[in-house]
Protein backbone atom coordinates (compact mmCIF):
# COMPACT_ATOMS: atom_id res chain seq x y z
CA UNK A 1 0.00 0.00 0.00
CA UNK A 2 1.05 3.80 -1.38
CA UNK A 3 1.94 5.40 2.13
CA UNK A 4 0.16 9.16 0.96
CA UNK A 5 1.94 11.13 3.31
CA UNK A 6 5.25 9.93 2.15
CA UNK A 7 5.33 10.55 -1.98
CA UNK A 8 5.21 14.22 -3.43
CA UNK A 9 2.86 13.09 -6.10
CA UNK A 10 0.50 10.34 -7.63
CA UNK A 11 1.23 9.58 -11.31
CA UNK A 12 -2.57 8.49 -12.80
CA UNK A 13 -1.13 8.13 -15.73
CA UNK A 14 1.90 5.46 -16.96
CA UNK A 15 3.10 2.57 -19.19
CA UNK A 16 4.32 -0.70 -18.86
CA UNK A 17 6.10 -1.84 -21.63
CA UNK A 18 7.60 -5.33 -21.87
CA UNK A 19 10.81 -6.49 -20.96
CA UNK A 20 11.71 -8.86 -23.44
CA UNK A 21 11.43 -6.04 -26.40
CA UNK A 22 8.69 -4.22 -28.47
CA UNK A 23 8.32 -7.16 -31.02
CA UNK A 24 10.22 -5.73 -34.25
CA UNK A 25 7.97 -8.50 -36.22
CA UNK A 26 4.73 -7.14 -35.86
CA UNK A 27 5.73 -3.67 -36.17
CA UNK A 28 5.73 -2.31 -32.81
CA UNK A 29 9.22 -1.42 -32.91
CA UNK A 30 8.61 1.14 -35.77
CA UNK A 31 5.49 2.55 -33.55
CA UNK A 32 7.54 2.88 -30.37
CA UNK A 33 10.41 4.37 -32.09
CA UNK A 34 7.73 7.01 -34.11
CA UNK A 35 6.60 7.89 -30.41
CA UNK A 36 9.47 8.40 -28.76
CA UNK A 37 10.48 11.02 -31.75
CA UNK A 38 7.16 12.47 -31.21
CA UNK A 39 7.66 12.81 -27.65
CA UNK A 40 11.46 13.92 -27.49
CA UNK A 41 11.31 10.80 -25.15
CA UNK A 42 15.17 10.15 -23.31
CA UNK A 43 14.98 6.23 -24.62
CA UNK A 44 15.92 3.99 -27.28
CA UNK A 45 13.83 1.46 -25.76
CA UNK A 46 11.13 1.92 -23.21
CA UNK A 47 11.72 0.85 -19.69
CA UNK A 48 10.69 -2.04 -17.73
CA UNK A 49 8.24 -1.97 -14.77
CA UNK A 50 11.58 -2.57 -12.68
CA UNK A 51 12.65 0.20 -14.34
CA UNK A 52 10.13 2.97 -14.13
CA UNK A 53 9.44 1.50 -10.21
CA UNK A 54 12.92 2.66 -9.61
CA UNK A 55 13.00 5.62 -11.53
CA UNK A 56 9.78 7.28 -9.78
CA UNK A 57 11.41 5.61 -6.21
CA UNK A 58 14.19 7.80 -6.87
CA UNK A 59 11.62 10.61 -7.52
CA UNK A 60 9.22 9.73 -4.32
CA UNK A 61 6.44 9.75 -7.17
CA UNK A 62 3.93 7.11 -6.39
CA UNK A 63 2.52 5.56 -9.82
CA UNK A 64 -0.65 3.92 -11.68
CA UNK A 65 1.05 1.83 -14.31
CA UNK A 66 -0.94 -0.35 -16.89
CA UNK A 67 -0.49 -2.42 -20.06
CA UNK A 68 -2.71 -1.34 -23.23
CA UNK A 69 -4.29 -4.36 -24.77
CA UNK A 70 -5.23 -3.54 -28.54
CA UNK A 71 -3.89 -6.40 -30.11
CA UNK A 72 -7.52 -7.18 -31.48
CA UNK A 73 -7.09 -3.72 -34.06
CA UNK A 74 -3.70 -3.76 -34.65
CA UNK A 75 -1.82 -6.98 -34.21
CA UNK A 76 0.31 -5.86 -31.59
CA UNK A 77 1.19 -8.32 -29.46
CA UNK A 78 -0.45 -7.09 -25.51
CA UNK A 79 1.85 -7.43 -22.32
CA UNK A 80 -0.26 -10.03 -20.44
CA UNK A 81 -2.33 -8.97 -17.28
CA UNK A 82 -0.80 -11.03 -14.98
CA UNK A 83 2.96 -10.61 -15.88
CA UNK A 84 2.08 -6.82 -15.38
CA UNK A 85 0.40 -7.16 -11.81
CA UNK A 86 2.95 -9.27 -10.61
CA UNK A 87 5.64 -6.88 -11.33
CA UNK A 88 3.78 -4.14 -9.73
CA UNK A 89 2.72 -6.42 -6.52
CA UNK A 90 6.82 -6.66 -6.38
CA UNK A 91 6.61 -2.65 -6.09
CA UNK A 92 4.03 -1.91 -4.39
CA UNK A 93 5.62 0.85 -2.09
CA UNK A 94 5.83 3.25 -5.67
CA UNK A 95 3.65 1.24 -7.86
CA UNK A 96 -0.18 1.24 -8.24
CA UNK A 97 -1.95 -1.90 -10.09
CA UNK A 98 -3.99 -0.83 -13.59
CA UNK A 99 -5.26 -3.30 -16.26
CA UNK A 100 -6.28 -3.07 -19.57
CA UNK A 101 -8.76 -5.10 -21.93
CA UNK A 102 -10.22 -4.67 -25.24
CA UNK A 103 -14.03 -4.33 -24.83
CA UNK A 104 -14.41 -6.42 -28.13
CA UNK A 105 -13.30 -9.67 -25.98
CA UNK A 106 -16.66 -9.78 -24.67
CA UNK A 107 -17.60 -12.36 -22.00
CA UNK A 108 -13.86 -13.95 -22.08
CA UNK A 109 -13.14 -10.11 -20.77
CA UNK A 110 -15.52 -9.70 -18.29
CA UNK A 111 -14.53 -13.24 -17.22
CA UNK A 112 -10.31 -11.85 -16.98
CA UNK A 113 -11.47 -8.41 -15.59
CA UNK A 114 -13.20 -10.00 -12.83
CA UNK A 115 -10.23 -12.43 -12.33
CA UNK A 116 -7.84 -9.98 -12.08
CA UNK A 117 -9.48 -8.00 -9.86
CA UNK A 118 -10.05 -10.83 -7.33
CA UNK A 119 -6.14 -11.98 -7.42
CA UNK A 120 -4.52 -8.67 -7.76
CA UNK A 121 -6.28 -6.03 -6.28
CA UNK A 122 -6.82 -4.18 -9.48
CA UNK A 123 -7.33 -0.31 -8.92
CA UNK A 124 -8.31 0.72 -12.31
CA UNK A 125 -8.46 -0.13 -16.25
CA UNK A 126 -6.86 1.50 -19.30
CA UNK A 127 -9.29 2.22 -22.45
CA UNK A 128 -7.72 3.53 -25.76
CA UNK A 129 -10.79 3.87 -28.00
CA UNK A 130 -8.31 4.76 -30.58
CA UNK A 131 -5.93 2.30 -30.48
CA UNK A 132 -8.46 -0.11 -29.89
CA UNK A 133 -11.20 0.90 -32.40
CA UNK A 134 -14.72 1.61 -30.75
CA UNK A 135 -17.24 4.34 -29.73
CA UNK A 136 -16.41 4.40 -25.63
CA UNK A 137 -20.52 4.35 -25.55
CA UNK A 138 -20.98 1.43 -27.84
CA UNK A 139 -23.09 -1.54 -26.23
CA UNK A 140 -20.64 -3.86 -26.51
CA UNK A 141 -18.80 -2.41 -23.60
CA UNK A 142 -21.28 -1.91 -21.12
CA UNK A 143 -20.66 -5.77 -19.17
CA UNK A 144 -17.62 -5.12 -18.96
CA UNK A 145 -17.87 -1.50 -16.99
CA UNK A 146 -20.81 -3.50 -14.91
CA UNK A 147 -17.72 -5.35 -13.87
CA UNK A 148 -15.64 -2.24 -13.09
CA UNK A 149 -18.77 -0.49 -11.49
CA UNK A 150 -19.34 -2.95 -8.69
CA UNK A 151 -15.72 -3.35 -7.64
CA UNK A 152 -15.45 0.21 -7.58
CA UNK A 153 -12.45 0.21 -10.19
CA UNK A 154 -11.23 3.00 -12.58
CA UNK A 155 -12.53 3.56 -15.86
CA UNK A 156 -9.54 5.67 -17.62
CA UNK A 157 -10.19 6.56 -21.05
CA UNK A 158 -7.82 7.93 -23.64
CA UNK A 159 -9.21 11.16 -24.97
CA UNK A 160 -8.25 13.49 -27.96
CA UNK A 161 -5.52 13.38 -30.63
CA UNK A 162 -2.36 10.68 -29.65
CA UNK A 163 0.94 10.67 -30.23
CA UNK A 164 0.24 6.80 -31.37
CA UNK A 165 0.47 6.55 -35.17
CA UNK A 166 1.59 10.08 -35.57
CA UNK A 167 3.77 11.19 -38.22
CA UNK A 168 3.21 7.07 -39.85
CA UNK A 169 1.06 6.77 -42.89
CA UNK A 170 -2.07 6.85 -42.30
CA UNK A 171 -1.96 7.07 -38.76
CA UNK A 172 -0.75 3.52 -38.74
CA UNK A 173 -4.28 2.96 -39.29
CA UNK A 174 -5.61 5.22 -35.68
CA UNK A 175 -8.83 6.92 -36.32
CA UNK A 176 -9.13 9.92 -33.97
CA UNK A 177 -12.89 9.96 -34.14
CA UNK A 178 -13.16 7.46 -31.62
CA UNK A 179 -11.94 9.34 -28.93
CA UNK A 180 -14.24 12.89 -28.39
CA UNK A 181 -14.58 13.07 -24.85
CA UNK A 182 -18.38 13.35 -25.48
CA UNK A 183 -18.64 9.54 -26.08
CA UNK A 184 -17.97 9.51 -22.18
CA UNK A 185 -21.28 11.31 -21.38
CA UNK A 186 -23.25 8.35 -21.86
CA UNK A 187 -21.23 6.24 -20.15
CA UNK A 188 -21.55 8.48 -17.34
CA UNK A 189 -25.08 8.43 -17.23
CA UNK A 190 -25.41 4.95 -18.07
CA UNK A 191 -23.20 3.79 -15.03
CA UNK A 192 -23.17 6.62 -12.40
CA UNK A 193 -21.01 4.94 -10.12
CA UNK A 194 -18.33 4.04 -12.22
CA UNK A 195 -15.72 6.72 -11.76
CA UNK A 196 -14.31 7.73 -14.92
CA UNK A 197 -11.22 9.67 -16.02
CA UNK A 198 -11.32 11.27 -19.12
CA UNK A 199 -7.30 11.35 -19.77
CA UNK A 200 -5.19 14.11 -21.28
CA UNK A 201 -5.93 17.73 -22.42
CA UNK A 202 -8.34 16.29 -24.68
CA UNK A 203 -7.19 18.51 -28.08
CA UNK A 204 -9.34 19.13 -30.29
CA UNK A 205 -12.07 18.61 -27.65
CA UNK A 206 -10.98 20.29 -24.88
CA UNK A 207 -14.62 22.03 -24.43
CA UNK A 208 -16.18 19.07 -24.24
CA UNK A 209 -13.92 17.36 -21.67
CA UNK A 210 -14.51 20.47 -19.44
CA UNK A 211 -18.05 20.16 -20.01
CA UNK A 212 -18.84 16.30 -19.32
CA UNK A 213 -16.45 16.75 -16.10
CA UNK A 214 -18.20 19.43 -14.93
CA UNK A 215 -21.71 17.74 -15.23
CA UNK A 216 -21.21 14.68 -14.54
CA UNK A 217 -19.96 14.14 -10.76
CA UNK A 218 -18.52 10.82 -11.81
CA UNK A 219 -16.39 12.21 -14.36
CA UNK A 220 -12.53 12.94 -13.47
CA UNK A 221 -9.40 14.61 -16.07
CA UNK A 222 -5.77 14.07 -15.41
CA UNK A 223 -3.41 16.56 -17.00
CA UNK A 224 -0.87 13.62 -18.81
CA UNK A 225 0.81 13.42 -22.32
CA UNK A 226 1.22 17.31 -22.87
CA UNK A 227 3.85 19.81 -21.06
CA UNK A 228 1.73 22.12 -18.65
CA UNK A 229 3.17 24.88 -20.56
CA UNK A 230 1.01 23.91 -23.36
CA UNK A 231 -2.32 23.76 -21.49
CA UNK A 232 -5.08 25.83 -23.51
CA UNK A 233 -5.94 28.83 -20.92
CA UNK A 234 -9.46 27.31 -20.64
CA UNK A 235 -8.16 24.58 -19.05
CA UNK A 236 -5.61 25.87 -16.85
CA UNK A 237 -9.34 28.28 -15.45
CA UNK A 238 -11.37 25.33 -14.88
CA UNK A 239 -7.51 23.62 -12.75
CA UNK A 240 -7.96 26.94 -10.62
CA UNK A 241 -11.92 26.85 -10.03
CA UNK A 242 -15.01 24.66 -11.19
CA UNK A 243 -12.85 21.39 -11.49
CA UNK A 244 -9.92 21.63 -8.47
CA UNK A 245 -11.04 18.43 -7.26
CA UNK A 246 -11.23 16.46 -10.58
CA UNK A 247 -8.38 17.02 -12.63
CA UNK A 248 -5.19 14.78 -11.67
CA UNK A 249 -1.78 14.56 -12.03
CA UNK A 250 -0.24 12.10 -14.61
CA UNK A 251 2.94 12.25 -17.05
CA UNK A 252 2.02 9.93 -19.28
CA UNK A 253 5.67 7.79 -18.85
CA UNK A 254 7.55 6.62 -20.85
CA UNK A 255 6.59 9.62 -23.25
CA UNK A 256 7.03 12.33 -21.06
CA UNK A 257 9.17 11.88 -17.69
CA UNK A 258 7.65 13.06 -14.15
CA UNK A 259 10.21 15.27 -13.28
CA UNK A 260 9.78 16.88 -16.49
CA UNK A 261 5.82 17.71 -15.85
CA UNK A 262 6.30 18.83 -12.44
CA UNK A 263 9.07 21.27 -13.19
CA UNK A 264 6.76 22.59 -15.87
CA UNK A 265 3.66 22.29 -13.66
CA UNK A 266 5.70 24.42 -11.26
CA UNK A 267 5.76 27.81 -14.01
CA UNK A 268 1.97 27.82 -14.88
CA UNK A 269 -0.83 30.08 -13.71
CA UNK A 270 -1.93 27.18 -10.77
CA UNK A 271 -3.20 28.86 -7.36
CA UNK A 272 -0.74 27.77 -5.31
CA UNK A 273 -3.43 26.44 -2.33
CA UNK A 274 -4.22 23.80 -5.01
CA UNK A 275 -1.33 22.49 -5.99
CA UNK A 276 -1.02 19.61 -3.86
CA UNK A 277 -4.92 18.25 -4.13
CA UNK A 278 -3.57 18.44 -8.54
CA UNK A 279 -0.66 16.59 -7.77
CA UNK A 280 -1.32 14.40 -5.03
CA UNK A 281 -4.66 14.71 -3.15
CA UNK A 282 -7.24 14.09 -5.85
CA UNK A 283 -5.81 10.99 -7.20
CA UNK A 284 -5.73 9.22 -3.55
CA UNK A 285 -9.18 9.99 -3.08
CA UNK A 286 -10.35 8.80 -6.09
CA UNK A 287 -8.40 5.83 -5.72
CA UNK A 288 -9.02 5.29 -2.20
CA UNK A 289 -5.63 5.62 -0.56
CA UNK A 290 -7.20 8.44 2.08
Amino acid sequence: MIDVSKVRAIDIHTHAEEPCGCHADDGYDDLQSTMAKYFGAPWDHPPTIPETAAHFREQNIAAVIFPVDAERETGYRRYSNDEVAEQVAQNSDILIPFASIDPHKGKMGVREAKRLIAEYGIKGFKFHPTFQGFYPNERFCYPLYEVLEEAGCVALFHTGQTGVGSGMPGGNGMRLKFSNPMYLDDVAVDFPDLKIIAAHPSFPWQEEALAVAQHKPNVYIDLSGWSPKYFPEILVRYCNSILKKKVLFGSDWPMITPERWLNDFEKIAIRDELREDILKNNAARLLGLI
